[in-house]
């Protein structure tokens, strides 16, 4: 290619990101593992390892800090694409106009300030996988093409008139509950119908706090500040204060905090007082209802379902993950006790 049509490759950050999951190492791998001993968790693996050879479009659901682009990479580390590119873009961090470059390129002199070529993040992952995170922030314009990408397999670069063929596996994630968006007139209804052939949750950490001492142990003995060789361990009473706290956060909240215990820890032992006062003072878990001979468990079952939807303002993914069980079993369980069309979708037949 000739010094006037040179062609540059994605920003440093995700061209980084790119090269990074191209040329996986097991130091990598070793930092990367999805670390768990709770069933919940083990279901979700095990959802992954059925779902990973496939071709279909995954949509994984799960508040902030659940781990979901942890998620899309293990699955992605599942696939036949494993060698090729996994390449990750957030949605919700870029205006419209970068938003659009960066995921499909541009062609030189296409905008202002656009001096040469650029390869979009679409492109770079050609052969792998693209994880689109936060894909309920998309704006409506972005929405449209990202929908005829899907449903083409090609794009066309700012600027450009020909079409690019690319062959990609397409991960999307998002902590909102895009059906409800449909309706608002938020996200186009054809496009949620392409992205969630498949649909996976990430459960908060409150769900598996039986993990929480396997996740504490495998952040201090891999964090970046192992080195200076203390708050390796922890002893008992702040461990059960660490378990207790339900980690509004999740993982990643708790990862900061065993960061922060590292560095300001004086000793190999991490105590109790060395523990954030809001972690230590949580309240432990309250009794959830007495016991009443005259209430059956389906009615007991049925009340408390009802009651997390109301708390989660009918945010069925949110009450689902706060229940402990899958989007599916709350349908199920819906229509067992005669619910389902008060917290039913009711979309517009596409035209």
């Amino acid at each position: 290619m000739n010094d006037n049509n040179s062609t540059i490759l994605p920003s440093s950050q995700n061209a980084n990101q790119v090269m990074w999951n191209t040329n996986t190492t097991s130091k990598v791998l070793e930092n990367k593992t999805i670390v768990y001993q709770s069933e919940v968790m083990g279901s979700l693996m095990k959802m992954i390892d059925r779902v990973a050879p496939s071709t279909a479009n995954i949509l994984v659901l799960g508040e902030s800090g659940t781990g979901k682009e942890l998620i899309a990479r293990s699955i992605h580390d599942r696939s036949n694409r494993k060698n090729k590119a996994f390449v990750a873009i957030n949605c919700g961090a870029l205006r419209e106009t970068l938003l659009e470059s960066e995921l499909f390129g541009h062609e030189k002199g296409s905008f202002t300030g656009a001096y040469t070529r650029k390869i979009g993040l679409a492109e770079a992952a050609n052969g792998g996988t693209l994880f689109l995170d936060e894909i309920g922030e998309l704006d409506p314009a972005i929405q449209a093409k990202l929908l005829r990408f899907i449903q083409e397999g090609e794009i066309y670069r700012v600027g450009g008139k020909d079409p690019i063929k690319v062959d990609i596996r397409l991960i999307c994630a998002t902590n909102r509950e895009l059906d409800q968006e449909v309706i608002k007139g938020n996200f186009r209804e054809d496009l949620f119908y392409r992205i969630n052939t498949i649909v996976v949750s990430a459960p908060p950490l409150r769900r598996r706090k039986e993990d929480i001492p396997a996740l504490i142990n495998h952040f201090l003995n891999n964090s970046q500040h192992a080195y200076l060789n203390r708050g390796r361990s922890v002893n008992e009473e702040a461990m059960k204060a660490l378990v207790r706290y339900d980690w509004p956060g999740n993982i990643r909240e708790l990862q900061n905090v065993c960061e922060r215990l590292q560095i300001l820890s004086d000793g190999h032992m991490i105590m109790l007082n060395d523990i954030p006062e809001n972690i230590r003072n949580g309240e432990a878990e309250k009794d959830v209802i007495e016991y009443d001979p005259g209430m059956t468990l389906h009615d007991l079952e049925k009340r408390y379902i009802l009651k997390a939807l109301a708390h989660f303002g009918g945010n069925k993914t949110q009450a689902a993950n706060n229940l402990g069980i899958t989007i599916k079993t709350l349908y199920n369980k819906l229509h067992e006790y005669g619910e389902f069309e008060k917290f039913a979708v009711h979309t517009k037949p596409m035209k």
